[in-house]
């Protein structure tokens, strides 16, 4: 009678006990859906509670069925009574400490700040409840009786045979949405679909994931949502026990038990209802095809050819669907078997990637991350640019901000990007954790790429090289044309360039054109293949690689090499960041630069000339010393660089340089020397001394009749700015001479459409304008305007003086509203290519005002002429011909706009078009000159 009463009060005290346990479980599994990731000192019981509550039931089980001796029965009552102790204790820390969904901010805060001080009580409380699960299982295990073979009943009132989650992390709740999920709730209704998304490490799959794994549960509670980790053979049993444990399959602790084949069967057993599962990272195939022992024992080992590959163990069921995570496009093929099952996840694009970057600011600050804490909406899109949109990195970026905070900005943290690869590589490599992410995954967007790199270089190394050398490439266009072979190494005897790129595609770490002939990387993707080559100690070799590639490949900048010349040189200018150490290989590390310099200078590119100019000449006078030929030529094409860039008091001392280094090295009549003499003059007449120019280029022309002949290329070049120096001294009928002379001399050297010939008569219009002829002047420019954008395009800038030049004969006719357009054109062109302060860009200002007084603008003409007297005052030099001629403009339309004052020799400031001040005739100081 007493063992019968003993088994009733222990049945009655399980069944309380466990009604119990499983409304604490809930509230801890609501909490976690509704509110959010629930406090780190909760996370460990929320695992074991579980745990606990199916041994309650299967003692129960067992007591129902009379497999449990009377011994037991009386030595359990105390594990189950402290079982009840501990839960009640849990249940009042849960409801101290976990704010509920009716609490207010207010209150909701307090009770997470409260949380900190239960740490150790709920730590204490896991710990003993550890101690009853093994006195339970214990008991379990030492009191079967006769029907331990057979399967025991389910508890018809247990809570976890309700379907639920194993989903590991919390729910985002700045999760931005990609349309990515409708696509895959509308392909994962089919019967036994598999589907795989694919992309880049960090680029966002496994938070799609969670995420519709939130929604499944959202709309259909009664659909089981599974979460498997795929990184390792290990990682992947302990997935599926977890789903073994929570679906209360039985005898999982027996040393025999064969945990994939027990959960398979259970996930094809149609009466357990519907399921999805995902299956997460699943990057390397071999975890999917080596024979495993089935999860027997740790998990870890491996058994005979007979046993089982994980791959089966995966099921097709009519009530289940999988959803993959992979960066491996092969990987995803075989799980899904079919192409058309991988979802391509690719970088945001940028308005989803603001919304991700002020989502997360606004989660850590409670607020709207405003511009006065460094939220600018430049800053902001520059910053998501410069971090290729890529998901992980945004979210690394605004964790680092917010840990920071105030001290750093949207803004600092985009300098720091900027400053160099030393900050750019810190900032990248940091990890500041992420709950919602794997824990034994990185949040440093560097280490992340470079787990993937890893397992390319043991899989394939030859594939590893080609991405290396990929790396040093601009990110766009890289020709396959410079791939092929150059990366093998002697030891490669099955390297294969199909394949390798296969490999490399495979992983989302290159991408293709259309035409499959050129690829892409992400600028992220190029940083960290650097940087990991920095460890392995490689960088240097592989800079050396790609500098000799480029030197063997760029041609000379000849008119008729531009069309590869354009082609290669977004990677010629990759070349600059690549400066090698070695003096021989710096010697070839100048000559890409020396040839792209070139063909930058003739397209317009007159900063990028200037940058490669500079290296160039640093790397040779380092190599080879300051009077050695190359050097003294790098020193010229800089020079050259300067002069068109506007920088003329430079550009004339290093013209000078070149040319008495060249005096003493080549001789005074060397046709280079020559060059630089009728450089020389380039530069007086940019300046505005005509009188100097013109004495240079005659001397210049006399030596270059006499050494090169009269139908040279360089003396008809100089014969050709002989003539426009004379022009703009009014000497035009001997300007239209020498102009004639060499455009029918370029016509027979080079033809009707070269550039230089486009010169020659481009200068010859201009000075028929001079002479009045403006019928045959404007036949000539529109001729001239057409082949420059046939041959050089639209925005050249030599284009650009076409259109000026252009403009200007038509307002000399009267036709002003089709000048004031032309001038606009080439005034918008001009700023984006050159720069707002550049000397021709406010030629084309000061050309833009004429016809707009002309139309009636007369405010508007007004601030052109004015804004184009003041900078060039400023830029020129106030006595520079360009200057006095705004100037003089200005004078002119004195009688309507009376209000520019200037100051008088004693400061103060007067009205210089007052009768007490100089006239337009008059001369004007204006060195102290100050315009408002």
């Amino acid at each position: 009678m007493a063992e019968a009463l003993a088994a009733v009060s222990i049945v009655a005290n399980i069944v309380q006990l466990v009604n119990f346990g499983s409304r604490v479980l809930k509230r801890l599994e609501e909490y976690q859906s509704k509110l959010g990731d629930i406090p780190e000192a909760f996370r460990h019981i929320k695992a074991e509670l579980p745990v606990l509550l199916d041994a309650l039931q299967q003692t129960q089980s067992r007591i129902n069925v009379g497999s449990v001796r009377d011994e037991s029965k009386k030595a359990l009552l105390p594990a189950v009574e402290g079982c009840r102790i501990q839960i009640r204790l849990l249940d009042n820390v849960v409801a101290k400490v976990l704010p509920a969904s009716g609490d207010s901010w207010i209150k909701r805060g307090g009770k997470t700040f409260r949380s900190l001080h239960y740490d150790a009580k709920v730590e204490r409380i896991t710990v003993v409840l550890r101690g009853y699960i093994q006195t339970l299982t214990y008991h379990a295990a030492a009191s079967l009786g006769p029907f331990a073979d057979g399967p025991l009943p389910r508890p018809t009132t247990s809570i976890q045979s309700i379907p639920s989650s194993t989903v590991p992390f919390r729910r985002d709740p700045h999760f931005v949405d990609r349309q990515i999920l409708a696509e895959v709730d509308c392909r994962s209704r089919q019967l036994a679909s598999r589907l795989a998304l694919v992309g880049l490490g960090g680029v966002g799959k496994s938070q799609l994931a969670v995420e519709y794994s939130y929604r499944i549960r959202e709309k259909s509670p009664s659909t089981w949502v599974f979460w498997v980790h795929a990184s390792s053979t290990a990682r992947f049993i302990e997935g599926y026990r977890k789903i073994a444990e929570r679906a209360k399959l039985c005898r999982l602790d027996q040393p025999d038990a064969d945990i994939l084949m027990r959960v398979y069967s259970w996930l094809c057993d149609e009466t357990n209802g519907r399921w999805m599962m995902i299956i997460d990272n699943a990057d390397d195939v071999d975890v999917f095809t080596c024979r495993s022992a089935g999860g027997r024992g740790s998990g870890d080992e491996f058994a005979s050819r007979a046993a089982s590959t994980l791959l089966d163990s995966i099921p097709q069921s009519s009530n289940g669907s999988i959803l993959i995570t992979s960066r491996s496009r092969d990987v995803a093929f075989r799980l899904t078997g079919d192409y058309a099952n991988i979802i391509g996840v690719r970088p945001m694009d940028q308005a989803h990637a603001l919304t991700l970057l002020r989502n997360q600011l606004k989660g850590s600050f409670g607020r709207d991350y405003t511009e006065q804490d460094g939220m600018g909406q430049e800053d902001a899109t520059a910053l998501v640019a410069a971090l290729d949109y890529m998901p992980l990195a945004i979210s690394q970026a605004a964790a680092y901000i917010s840990q920071r905070a105030p001290r750093a900005t949207v803004s600092k943290y985009l300098q720091g990007l900027r400053e160099g690869d030393r900050d750019r590589a810190k900032l990248l490599q940091m990890d500041l954790g992420d709950t919602r992410r794997d824990g034994t995954a990185s949040n440093s967007i560097i280490t992340t790429w470079q787990i993937s790199f890893e397992h390319i270089r043991r899989e394939r190394p030859s594939a590893t090289r080609l991405l290396s050398l990929m790396s040093f490439f601009n990110r766009q266009s890289i020709p396959e044309s410079l791939l092929g072979d150059h990366y093998y190494e002697s030891s490669d005897v099955s390297a294969d360039f199909e394949d390798d790129l296969n490999t490399l595609l495979s992983f989302s770490l290159v991408a293709t054109d259309v035409g499959g002939r050129h690829f892409q990387m992400h600028r992220l993707v190029q940083f960290s293949t650097m940087k990991w080559l920095e460890l392995q100690g490689d960088l240097e070799d592989w800079k050396e690689k790609y500098v000799t590639l480029m030197n063997e490949n760029y041609p000379k900048s000849n008119y008729e090499n531009w069309k590869a010349c354009q082609a290669l040189f977004p990677h010629a200018q990759a070349t600059v960041a690549c400066r090698p150490k070695r003096d021989d290989v710096l010697q070839t590390w100048a000559s890409v630069l020396s040839k792209a310099m070139v063909y930058a200078h003739e397209m317009g590119y007159y900063q990028a000339a200037q940058e490669m100019g500079r290296g160039a000449l640093e790397a040779r006078e380092m190599t080879l010393g300051v009077e050695h030929p190359c050097t003294l030529s790098s020193v010229g094409r800089l020079a050259t660089a300067l002069r068109v860039g506007g920088k003329y008091e430079e550009a004339e001392v290093m013209f000078r340089r070149a040319m008495q280094g060249r005096e003493k090295v080549l001789g005074p009549e060397d046709p280079l020397t020559l060059s630089d003499l009728n450089n020389l003059g380039l530069v007086a007449s940019e300046r505005g001394d005509y009188k100097e120019a013109e004495l240079i280029y005659r001397r210049a022309l006399q030596s270059q009749e006499k050494v090169l002949g009269m139908e040279h290329g360089s003396t008809l070049a100089c014969m050709d700015n002989l003539g426009l120096t004379l022009g703009k001294q009014g000497k035009v009928n001997e300007a239209e001479t020498m102009h004639r002379r060499a455009l029918e001399g370029s016509k027979k050297n080079f033809g009707e459409r070269h550039p230089d010939t486009l010169v020659c008569a481009r200068n010859l219009a201009s000075v028929l304008g001079f002479l009045g002829r403006y019928e045959e002047a404007e036949s000539l420019h529109r001729r001239v305007l057409d082949d420059s954008v046939r041959v050089l395009g639209e925005e050249h800038p030599f284009t650009s003086y076409s259109f000026c030049n252009l403009g200007s004969v038509l307002h000399a006719q009267g036709k002003d509203e089709e000048a004031a357009a032309i001038h606009r054109q080439a005034l918008a062109r001009r700023e984006k290519v050159l720069g707002k302060e550049h000397p021709h860009t406010l030629s084309s200002m000061h050309n833009l005002a004429k016809p707009l007084k002309s139309l009636g603008c007369d405010q508007e003409a007004f601030f052109l002429m004015k804004t184009c007297f003041e900078l060039r005052k400023q830029i020129l030099c106030p006595l520079h011909p360009d200057t006095k001629k705004s100037l003089k403009t200005l004078h002119e339309w004195a009688d309507e706009y009376c209000d520019i004052t200037t100051l008088d020799e004693a400061g103060r400031k007067t009205n210089i078009f007052s009768s007490s001040n100089p006239g337009p005739s008059s001369s004007l100081v204006m060195t102290n000159q100050v315009v408002t």
